[in-house]
């Protein structure tokens, strides 16, 4: 099938049978029925159906080269400017529905396997086998609309077991064995957000090396539906909430993080992608230049989420009735300014963008680096200026209930603003709350610290963006050379 609406979403969500747990107990019953589920799923839901609406299906989807029907813009490899626009425009349009709080909107998962797909040409001296797995894996994920989810991160205790103790066996996710259906794999993942709100999951870990050994059980990429047998699902707490009012952040966008263990998972030989040999895993991410589209990606929802702080700092400040005040209006330009920062470096990015060797239009990395180090940092300024701005008044917000009880004539006189009623004023600051003070805020918070690896690990990756520092060493050389003797 080609593009799926939102029913279609629910319904293959639905069929699922996941071994999923939330605080201790098995989680039954069809997800977007349940309460710490439901919300997600329905803004997601609402995602697919744009894409299928009239209004947007010109702007999100193209033909597939295999079928001939409309299918999700974001796995396009572009081989033009015009495509990459037509991606990023998409995207755009599915970011600025979730305000950049959907940190894996299915067009994120879309774009990493278009990535590893524009590399799949490296794993043919490896194992043409493997490379075709890749290449088929794509377009089934294309012309099925196939919402994807990734374990990438192994627990620590994954890293420290095998390395403290040489005797002891290393828990580091493996191949424990190949047979005739394919292969056997145990390991844990941690971070699998959508872990269970998704069809299937890219399994992608950083290897252990094992130098002694020619094959390294280790090193390996592959793709499962999420309900297989010997996967287990173990949810982090939730922080959604039923009531939109109330919570109406974690009540759109809660997306819930999964512990995910594989126990003797059989994995059918056309779904790895390769294996024993290190080496390609770092190749299809350096050759697919994973960083850099997904880079692509992640800008326009930085920037979606940074016009919807804006507004709400301009919300807030009016109905605190400080919007012309000096500092208010000095906050706001602040904001105003790394908005227009984040849309230039995206500019700069698209204007820059070469061709790779294989015909495929790669945006300039440098600049999405660039944002990528920007944007933690100026995320947790902003929430501490909502923070400052709403004073004791984000601590103090009763809730719907309230409102509409018998306390409703208290509300209404001591809690209103100057020119707003007060359920509107009460609106405003609980989600300033949620954002800033709230558990979905402080998860949000880490989210964006960590979203593209530590402060460290970007910074190498920028630093690795320039190939010429000694050219920028040698015009100070040269300056200093011309003074006079």
């Amino acid at each position: 099938m080609p593009i799926k609406n939102g029913k279609q979403y629910i319904e293959r969500i639905d069929r699922q049978n996941i071994n999923l747990w939330y605080k201790g107990e098995r989680v039954t019953g069809p997800l977007s029925k349940h309460p710490i589920f439901s919300g997600l799923i329905q803004t997601q839901a609402k995602l697919y159906d744009m894409q299928c609406d009239d209004k947007y299906k010109d702007q999100m989807t193209y033909l597939s080269p295999d079928t001939g029907e409309p299918v999700g813009l974001s796995y396009l490899p572009p081989s033009s400017l015009e495509d990459l626009q037509k991606r990023r425009k998409m995207i755009e349009l599915w970011s600025r529905e979730h305000h950049g709080f959907l940190g894996r909107s299915p067009d994120y998962m879309n774009t990493a396997m278009m990535s590893f797909y524009t590399a799949a040409y490296t794993l043919e001296e490896h194992n043409p086998a493997f490379a075709q797995n890749l290449r088929d894996y794509y377009a089934y994920c294309r012309d099925h609309d196939i919402t994807l989810s990734h374990a990438f991160i192994q627990p620590p205790a994954s890293k420290w077991s095998g390395q403290i103790d040489p005797f002891e066996d290393s828990i580091a996710a493996k191949v424990e064995e190949i047979t005739e259906e394919g292969y056997i794999v145990s390991g844990a993942f941690m971070m699998a957000t959508q872990g269970a709100t998704c069809d299937e999951m890219i399994v992608f870990p950083t290897p252990s090396l094992t130098p002694d050994e020619e094959v390294n059980p280790y090193a390996f990429a592959f793709a499962v539906p999420n309900d297989l047998e010997g996967m287990t699902f173990i949810c982090r707490e939730s922080h959604a909430s039923e009531s939109s009012y109330d919570h109406p952040l974690s009540s759109r966008f809660e997306e819930m993080d999964t512990l995910v263990i594989f126990d003797k998972v059989l994995v059918p030989h056309n779904r790895m992608f390769y294996y024993g040999d290190e080496t390609m895993g770092f190749k299809l991410f350096q050759e697919g230049h994973f960083h850099t589209h997904i880079g692509h990606q992640i800008i326009s929802r930085y920037i979606a989420k940074t016009e919807f702080l804006l507004g709400l700092f301009e919300a807030l400040a009016d109905e605190q009735n400080v919007g012309l005040e000096s500092l208010s209006i000095a906050n706001v330009a602040k904001i105003m300014t790394m908005l227009e920062n984040f849309k230039a470096l995206r500019l700069a990015s698209e204007t820059s963008a070469e061709l790779d060797e294989q015909g495929i239009l790669i945006p300039s990395s440098s600049p999405l680096l660039a944002a990528s180090i920007q944007f933690p940092p100026f995320y947790l300024e902003v929430i501490n200026m909502l923070q400052l701005l709403g004073s004791s008044g984000i601590i103090m917000t009763p809730m719907n209930n309230d409102i509409s009880s018998e306390l409703s004539p208290y509300v209404n006189q001591y809690l209103k603003g100057l020119t707003t009623e007060a359920k509107d004023r009460i609106a405003i600051f609980r989600l300033v709350w949620e954002l800033t003070a709230g558990p979905f805020g402080g998860r949000q918070s880490q989210f964006e610290r960590f979203f593209f690896g530590s402060a460290q690990t970007v910074h190498i990756r920028m630093y690795n963006s320039y190939d010429n520092h000694e050219d920028y060493r040698q015009l100070v050389q040269s300056f200093l050379a011309q003074q006079d003797k």
